[in-house]
């Protein structure tokens, strides 16, 4: 029997956890589909956005041992998964459940449509007024939000979104230390803002095994390719890439399918 293989799903800028739920019915019964919620959108829209990675990562990691202590059905095997920003974060928790596993077996990091933790782009966005920084942001991203053409929802959403782009934009890495665990890096094969060499520089942050892949589509490609990138993933933690690894991180069971 396969064992079956939690993915921890980190969101890129402005987007929060329902971005990802759509994912359990694509993936089936290969993976379980564990979306994070940032505080301030969502169900957590009354709460301060972080302007920190490593803020963020700490909070993510107790929120993550929230969730596995609230449903014990929650396979232990994880991947991490995330895109642009999402995967700094992903980066930065993978570390901290390296040192700390606390009983979950980390197999797995999927990063996603950015370059390795020590580069940084040369254009910013952090600081411009309201509309040229949304321009920035589309620019970059290559893709629009239509909440951002309604005015109330403009509002709304835009304190959180400038706290999330701060936050990338500001990201140095906590450690230099190589991460212990397999990793892929994913982009999409038109991409205009992370090209393939800075997509397989992740290559040098890897301790144990690499590989890089390229997906239809531009910077945003998982807004239409899940189905291809849940393949890549179910593959990764599957074919023995990922095995393991977790096996030196505590002592992880085996959890039961859960939806």
């Amino acid at each position: 029997m396969t064992t079956r293989t939690t993915l921890v799903c980190l969101p890129f800028a402005g987007a929060g956890a329902s971005f990802f739920r759509p994912w359990q019915r694509v993936a089936g019964d290969r993976l379980t589909i564990l979306p994070m919620q940032l505080p301030g959108r969502e169900r957590r829209i009354d709460q301060d956005p972080y302007t920190d990675a490593g803020t963020a990562a700490d909070g993510l990691l107790a929120d993550l041992r929230a969730a596995f202590a609230d449903d014990p059905r929650l396979p232990r095997r994880i991947a991490l998964f995330g895109h642009s920003l999402g995967a700094v974060l992903a980066y930065e928790l993978a570390h901290r459940l390296a040192g700390d596993p606390g009983g979950l077996a980390l197999v797995h990091l999927f990063v996603s449509g950015s370059p390795q933790p020590a580069e940084q782009r040369s254009r910013r966005a952090t600081g411009l007024p309201d509309d040229a920084f949304l321009a920035r942001v589309n620019e970059f991203a290559g893709y629009t939000h239509e909440a951002l053409d309604d005015p109330e929802m403009r509002e709304l959403i835009l304190p959180t979104l400038r706290a999330d782009v701060r936050m990338h934009e500001s990201y140095t890495p906590s450690t230099d230390r190589a991460l212990p665990a397999p990793l892929t890096a994913v982009r999409g094969s038109h991409d205009e803002l992370v090209s393939g060499e800075e997509a397989a520089a992740w290559e040098k942050v890897a301790g144990a095994g690499f590989r890089s892949v390229e997906l239809p589509g531009g910077h945003m490609y998982l807004t239409e390719s899940a189905s291809a990138l849940l393949d890549v993933v179910a593959a990764g933690v599957g074919d023995g890439f990922g095995d393991g690894f977790g096996d030196g991180f505590g002592d992880a069971e085996e959890g039961e399918p859960c939806a």
